[in-house]
């Protein structure tokens, strides 16, 4: 007994402390969302009363179009995430199994590329889309469309580099095999890799799906129109104020806005840690 005290008991009570450090932002989200008040100052440990007087605001109020932040947040990243898995898996397919020219240098300058933080190239990018505007109205800066482009572009290295990974530990016989059998490249690529690769596609979808839900700086720069913001932006204008502080609809809206992505994270729980773990220790 004294030997667990001393060597065991300071493991759990660490566990357990860190456990109620990452728990209790949550806890107090929560605490928010069903205070009428909206205060984040934390008065008693349960609420005395549970008011959905804030989750009113959100859908009531004509003036803020939650639902509407909503359906273009789970559009664009559905979008991105499906593209971007589509074109990353057959990004990577081609670095990994097939031979052309400038293989190399390509798969090197997504490297080096990768080095550089994103938001060193904010800039130029909204310079970049401010003129596409002008000839491409529907491309430009403040419509989503243009929005998508520059999450696909970003998003590209990282998941052909994922994706790579779990391409190179797949045999390489079983090329050969359907090779002996008369299947092309497409083929070999779709019968043989696609069917493999589902944890490692699942995880990339994943990934791609949350990032891009999440974003708030590019969303913010770009959307300009009220009607076409994310919901990360929409709910911004709670808080953003110096005294307009209203955390109460910011809370509730932040717990309608994890559902969707909850619910999607669930159901690939399963891929997640066989696709993480293939697609990270290869390449």
């Amino acid at each position: 007994m004294t030997k667990w005290l001393r060597e065991t008991l300071w493991r759990h009570v660490t566990g357990w402390i860190m456990c109620a450090f990452a728990v209790f932002p949550l806890y107090l989200v929560f605490l928010s969302a069903f205070n009428e008040s909206g205060s984040l100052q934390v008065t008693s440990f349960l609420p005395r009363e549970i008011s959905f007087a804030n989750f009113d605001v959100l859908f009531n109020d004509e003036r803020i179009p939650y639902l509407t932040w909503m359906k273009n947040s789970l559009m664009i990243s559905g979008f991105v995430a499906i593209v971007s898995v589509v074109i990353g898996a057959a990004s990577a397919f081609a670095f990994s199994r097939l031979r052309f020219k400038g293989k190399k240098f390509g798969i090197q300058l997504l490297l080096l590329i990768q080095m550089f933080p994103a938001i060193l190239a904010i800039s130029a990018v909204y310079v970049i889309m401010e003129r596409v505007y002008k000839f491409a109205p529907s491309l430009g800066i403040g419509t989503q469309a243009g929005l998508i482009l520059i999450y696909l572009g970003g998003a590209m290295g990282v998941n052909i580099w994922l994706l790579k990974g779990f391409v190179d530990s797949i045999p390489a016989e079983l090329d050969e095999a359907a090779k002996i059998d008369g299947a092309s490249a497409m083929q070999t690529y779709w019968q043989i890799f696609v069917p493999l690769a589902a944890p490692v596609l699942a995880v990339v979808s994943l990934l791609s799906f949350i990032g891009t839900f999440n974003e708030f700086i590019l969303a913010r720069l770009f959307l300009i129109e009220v009607e076409s913001r994310t919901v990360a932006v929409g709910l911004q204008q709670f808080i953003g104020g110096q005294y307009s502080e209203n955390w109460g609809p910011f809370a509730a809206g932040s717990i309608i806005a994890s559902i969707p992505i909850v619910i999607i994270f669930l159901s690939l729980q399963k891929y997640i840690i066989s696709g993480l773990t293939a697609g990270s220790v290869k390449g």
